[in-house]
This record gives structure tokens, sequence and C-alpha cells, in this order.
């Protein structure tokens, strides 16, 4: 080959060569490189990370307002910084998190949707007495117990049964007047007065069978019997054979055996879902083969402190008395199903205050306060805060937002966006107004602890923290609980905040 030859194709090369080189500039990548920056390349004083994207920054998606111009280990959180790269927005609505990050950060995601709430509840119950049928055996005279028949705390007894043989001197006394009137001859109105005679033996206590046998035989009866009105159980034994009793003195207690109550204890968070005439389904440990139905009579008002269970009743017949107070049994509530927007439970961030849910939207995390309803089978029902479908992040919530930016970060975050649509402020020099609660007031000092909410021209959270008061004789009318309204406004000299008025709400 000549050496004119030679030459006309070493022009051409670097010709080739310039061309792409110029195109490479154009395209916004270094010359000599096709995937972008090289790792550890310095463009425009950021280091970058060999990804092919040019890094704009790196930072700690915890404190995503603090850059740095390497990468490197965050000093505000136990974790590596992460690139922000050309092109991924400006970030103010979220947090933005590469795939590789969020992939190592196990952060999983659901969605948003339309679901059936409203499964049945279950709940242990225990059988007990039904209280309505439950009845005191008295005496309405004094004296004394010449025989009882019955003898011991669960025996069982019959409507109309005797259970006692007693010794009254006044019951006594009565039957003789009455035998004294049958007597009498010629008196006016006699039958009036046997009539009363009679009435104040059943009055005492007598009834009108041993009232009758003591006209019959025409002699007074030393023992009168005591006899149960109701069928039952003895739940109590109040009085023993030869014991003194007084009038209105309970002889024993006779609870009834026809009905009973199935007590069922709720967690609180089920309470809700419970109503009067609601049908149940009962089995019992000692009937396997047998289920009972009965509807929910009573909601106890009450709540177990400590279980932070609440109680319903439900009555059962019992005519064959197979079910025994203390028998332990399952009960299944059925509710009625409802068509409802939900989110796994695990997405649910509950602060004690709000309850809030990580969104993801066109690649970036935000906080999203949610209004939550009842919770049932690992789902939440949301009644505000979310749309049908959104991606709401099931796990890594706490390395997207730690346990401080749950009220730094997050609480920033919506402050940004309510700030996005507030008029803008020259805050540095403004004065901002707000209200508050006066927590703390210390006179000798000059400053005052304010809890107040949200501040979107400062975006400021809602927080509670102490200001300097501009005139310190203000503290001297400040009380700890009042609702104030105040302005703020930065010192020129540095970063703090000055209170230039403060006065009590409404004056």
């Amino acid at each position: 080959m000549t050496r004119k030859g030679i030459s006309v194709i070493a022009v051409a090369a670097l010709v080739i060569a310039g061309a792409i080189g110029a195109w490479l500039i154009w395209a916004g990548a270094p010359a000599g490189s096709l995937a972008g920056p090289s790792k550890g390349e310095n463009v425009d004083g950021v280091v970058q990370d060999g990804s092919g994207k040019r890094v704009l920054y790196w930072h700690d998606p915890m404190v995503p307002g603090q850059k740095f111009d390497k990468p490197g280990k965050s000093p505000f959180m136990d974790m590596q910084l992460v690139p922000k790269y050309a092109g991924e927005g400006n970030g103010e609505s979220g947090i933005k998190i590469s795939a590789d990050v969020a992939q190592n950060l196990g952060v999983r995601i659901g969605k948003a949707e339309i679901t059936a709430l409203g499964n049945d509840l279950q709940g242990l119950g225990t059988v007990t007495f039904d209280e309505h049928d439950i009845r005191s055996v008295q005496t309405r005279t004094g004296g004394f117990i010449e025989r009882l028949y019955v003898r011991a705390v669960g025996d069982t007894v019959k409507a109309g049964q005797k259970v006692a043989d007693v010794y009254s001197p006044d019951l006594l006394s009565a039957q003789h007047e009455l035998l004294a009137l049958t007597t009498l001859n010629g008196v006016p109105d006699l039958d009036a007065l046997k009539a009363a005679a009679r009435e104040r033996l059943r009055l005492l206590g007598m009834n009108d069978a041993e009232i009758t046998a003591v006209e019959t035989a025409g002699t007074a009866r030393r023992s009168v019997g005591v006899y149960s009105p109701v069928a039952g159980i003895v739940q109590e034994l109040g009085m023993r054979e030869g014991a003194q009793m007084m009038p209105g003195q309970t002889l024993l207690q006779v609870a009834g055996l026809n009905r009973v109550w199935v007590v069922v204890d709720l967690p609180e968070r089920e309470l809700g879902r419970v109503r009067v005439g609601q049908t149940a389904t009962i089995r019992f440990t000692a009937l396997p083969e047998a289920a009972f139905s009965g509807k929910v009579e009573y909601v106890y008002p009450k709540l177990d402190q400590a279980a932070r269970t609440g109680q319903v009743r439900i009555q059962l017949p019992n005519p064959k008395e197979v079910l025994h107070p203390g028998m332990y049994a399952q009960v299944n509530l059925v509710t009625q199903k409802r068509e409802t927007l939900t989110v796994p439970s695990e997405a649910v961030i509950t602060t004690g205050t709000r309850a809030v849910v990580i969104v993801r939207e066109n690649g970036a995390f935000r906080p999203a306060d949610v209004k939550t309803g009842v919770e049932t089978d690992g789902r939440t029902e949301i009644l505000a805060g979310l749309k049908t479908g959104e991606a709401v992040v099931l796990s890594g919530q706490f390395l997207i937002d730690s346990e401080a930016s749950l009220k730094g970060v997050l609480a920033r975050l919506s402050a940004r966006e309510a700030a996005a649509a507030a008029p803008k402020q020259d805050v540095a020099n403004a004065t901002v107004s707000s209200t508050a609660v006066v927590k703390e007031v210390d006179p000798t000092k000059g400053t005052v602890t304010l809890s107040h909410g949200p501040i979107p021209a400062m975006q400021w959270p809602a927080m509670t923290m102490g200001f300097k008061l501009r005139d310190p004789k203000a503290a001297q009318s400040l009380k700890p609980g009042a609702e104030v309204s105040f302005e703020l406004k930065r010192q020129p000299e540095g970063d703090d905040y000055v209170i230039e008025s403060i006065k009590e709400a409404g004056k």
C-alpha cells in the first residue's frame, strides 16, 4: 500500500472517532464510554457507581434532605448511602429506593382491594345459671328449724317440695286463734273473722293445704312446712337443722335449670361486630355429638381491664337438664359479610395517634394517613386514605421509615405536600402565625414549651418544642393546658425562632 493510501485511512479513522466522541458528548455520556460513567469516576464533584446512569448525589433514604458526594456509610443510620440518579424527579413527594436496595431490604408489596369482610366470630363460653330463675326461700316469721330436708349445696329440689319444718310461736298462736273462732256460734260477722284468721296464717307463710288440715283436725300444728317455689339446684344453704331463724332470713337459694346462660368472652376488637339477636351455634366438650342453636340476648357493657375482653350472653333452653353450670362451650357467632376496601393487616403501622400505610407510587414511597375499621382474617378495613388498586408496602417499612422517622421523615414528607399546596412565603424573614397548647412555662428564663400542629409554611410537622419569648413578661400570663395563638419569627443572627406575640385563643 502506498504512503498516500495509509494517510487517507488514518484521516478517515480520526474523523470517525471524532464523530463518535461528539455523539457521546451530545448524548450525555463521557467520551470513550458507551455504558455511562465508570465506577469511581468523578462527575461534577460526585463519585459515580458504574451503573450506567449519572449519579447526582448520594443520600440516606431516612434523611433525604442531606446530600453526599461519595458513597459510604450513613452518619445517621446503620446503612449504606444510596445514589440519586438524574431523571428520577425531585423526590419531594416520596423516598426513592433503587430496585436492588428494595430487594436487599426485603420490601414486599401488596394492594388495596375490595374484599368480602366479616368472617364468623369464634369464642369460648361457659355455662352459668340463668340469674332470672334464681329464687330465695325464706320464712316470714321467727322461730327454729326442727327438721331440714335439704342438707347440701347441689341437691336438687322440685317445685312445691317441702325443704324444712319450722317451729314458730307466732304461727302457733295464729292457729289457736283460728281454732277458737271455729268453736263460736252466734257471733256477728263470724265468717269474716274466720277469713281474716286464715289470711293472717297465709301472710305468715302457711299454705292453704295446711290451714285446711288444721281446721279439719281441730288441733294446731307445732311444726309448719317451708316449700320451694321452683325446681332446681340448691345454690346456697344459709341455715342448718336446729338453728334459730329470724323473719326474712334466707333459708336456701334455688337456681332453676330449665334455662341456662352461655357467657362468651370475645376480644375487644370483635365486640363491634356483635348484635343482640345474632344467631349462634354452640357445641360442648361434654356433648360432642350435639349442636345447640341460640341467639345473643345481651352484650355486657363492661370490659375486663386485664384481658381486654368483653362478654356476650346467650340463653339456651335446657328441658332435659343436660347442660350444667361450669361446662365449656365452643361458640360460633354468624356475622354478615360485606364488600369493602381492605389491605393486608401487616401493611398498617399504628403509632397510637394515627394509622399510616406506606404507598408505592411512580417508583417512590410516600406515607398515607388512613382511617381503619375492623380487622379480620389477616386484613384490615380502610375507611379513608387509600384508593382501590394502590400498591402498599407489606414488609420492610421500618427500613423505609425507622421508628424515629415515623415522627420525623414521614411527618416532613407530609408537611412538604401540605406546603406545596400552601402559598409560598419567605419564611426566613416572615412572621408565621399558628395555634398550640401550652405544656410548660418558665417565667425566669422567658421560655414556653408548646404542642403545635403542622405548620405547612415552614414545613414543620406536628410536634412539641420550646421557644423563647420576645417579651419574657408574657410568660407570667400563660398557664399549662391553655390554648394559645402565637406569631413566630426566626432571629436574624441564627436559626433559633422567637415568639413575637402570644395570647390565649379567643382573647
